[in-house]
């Protein structure tokens, strides 16, 4: 069974109107069949947090959802709550102190079964620290700015879900920039990926008829998803003092807003796929049609009557001025002042186009 997708979410996602993200949580976890666990771990809010999310998710359509709570190591060994992620289809890890979170939860049967829940094919997702903790590196804590700085931020494990790669949430609204630059430039291998609020990133395992294996992140909701690549960085890292700002040169930047597409394995940019709206396309399907009508007329009025195309244009247009409405005349005997019309013949033009040639 292939690995269930990951929902990276960057925190304060919204829970009042759209709540897209939520919806595409819900439907991920099998919609009314859903069994969600939620962990709670790194809120500082009581029960009150497991009724909000588990109001929120009903109103989406899920069919049950559990709260798994251990606060300290030893709870995490509980064969209960290990029992209930086991039986999940969705687990959602809230916000709140990613440290703790980590600390209570990786190494142990909890942190295994969430693992195993996404390699069977679960949806997990997290917002906030329930993000930072699913990448292999984990922001423990930090300040912010745009520059980074040596001993800017501390780093801890998280539960390895994402590997090769750091997350940080809450990305651009808390100026997360360079405590991220910082962490890639001390670990090049890293892939630092920074979410805004009210935004997921959206990692699924794809396999191509070829049998090659990918990850591909796909933004979802109102901010972006921001990617440090620093495969290729020229850094002082090992070197720059305490609180001193650090080199950080050759890092690729991607910014991925809805619907951009990422490929992680390959580390590159998925291009767009054009789609044309269904209602434009009956407008030129139509335009189309016209325009090969009016070629078919034109070709057969070219064949009967033999006449070259320039010809043919000016029979046209004096088709056109024909059929002009014409403009009223007064007759001589309503108005004596004006002079009869003189018949018209034909203009020298006309005399040449029926001339031979």
């Amino acid at each position: 069974m292939s690995r269930g997708p990951l929902m990276i979410i960057g925190g304060a996602e919204d829970k009042l109107r759209g709540r897209a993200i939520l919806k595409a949580f819900v439907a991920a976890a099998g919609g009314p069949e859903a069994r969600i666990a939620v962990i709670p771990t790194a809120s500082s809010l009581g029960p009150e947090i497991v009724e909000v999310y588990d109001a929120l998710f009903r109103r989406e359509g899920a069919g049950e959802v559990v709260a798994v709570r251990p606060e300290t190591r030893e709870q995490a060994h509980d064969e209960a709550l290990v029992a209930a992620l086991e039986a999940a289809t969705g687990v959602f890890m809230t916000g709140g102190n990613q440290l703790k979170l980590s600390a209570t939860v990786c190494g142990t049967p909890v942190g295994d079964a969430i693992v195993a829940a996404h390699e069977r094919g679960a949806v997990v997702a997290g917002t906030s620290a329930g993000a930072s903790i699913q990448s292999s590196h984990m922001v423990a804590f930090g300040g912010p700015g745009s520059t980074p700085k040596q001993r800017m931020t501390q780093v801890a494990a998280g539960l390895g879900l994402l590997g090769d790669s750091v997350i940080d949430q809450h990305f651009d609204q808390r100026n997360r920039y360079g405590r991220l630059l910082m962490i890639t430039a001390q670990s090049p291998q890293l892939l630092g990926i920074g979410v805004d609020e009210d935004t997921a990133a959206i990692v699924e395992h794809e396999v191509a008829e070829d049998g090659t294996e990918r990850q591909v992140l796909r933004a979802l909701g109102r901010g972006a998803v921001t990617i440090f690549d620093p495969s290729r960085i020229v850094t002082d890292a090992y070197e720059a003092k305490r609180n001193s700002p650090i080199l950080a040169s050759g890092v690729v930047l991607h910014v991925l807003p809805q619907p951009a597409r990422f490929d992680l394995t390959s580390r590159t940019l998925v291009p767009r796929e054009t789609r044309v709206d269904a209602e434009d396309a009956a407008e030129l399907a139509e335009a189309g049609a016209d325009l090969r009508r009016m070629a078919r007329d034109i070709t057969r009025d070219i064949a009967a009557d033999d006449v070259s195309p320039t010809q043919l244009r000016r029979r046209l247009a004096r088709k056109a001025r024909r059929g002009r409405p014409e403009t009223p005349t007064v007759s001589p005997s309503e108005n004596p002042t004006e002079t009869p019309e003189t018949p018209e013949t034909p203009d020298s033009q006309d005399a040449q186009d029926g001339a031979p040639r």
